[in-house]
């Protein structure tokens, strides 16, 4: 009787992360991608909630800052790597 080898399961690799950042056409300059943009939002959203306890009710408003605070910083640093 033939004997029923078991192999040990394959190895899996480690979750790899999407870059922040991928390569926009203009020449070496970076572009945030929009699902990167959106969590980025999204911690500052849950950072300033932090800040205010997590009182309920103005998660909006914590979204809507978030979101400006993000695009500024994002339009600031396409602005510097375009000098």
């Amino acid at each position: 009787m033939a004997t029923r080898r078991t192999t040990d399961p394959p190895a899996t690799k480690p979750a790899t992360r999407r870059p922040i950042l991928k390569p926009a056409t203009a020449a070496g300059t970076r572009a945030v991608g929009a699902e990167a943009r959106r969590a980025m939002i999204a911690e500052r959203a849950y950072l300033r909630s932090e800040r205010r306890g997590f009182a309920p009710g103005r998660e909006a408003e914590d979204w809507l800052a978030a979101e400006a605070e993000i695009d500024s910083l994002l339009k600031a640093a396409r602005a510097g790597s375009s000098q």
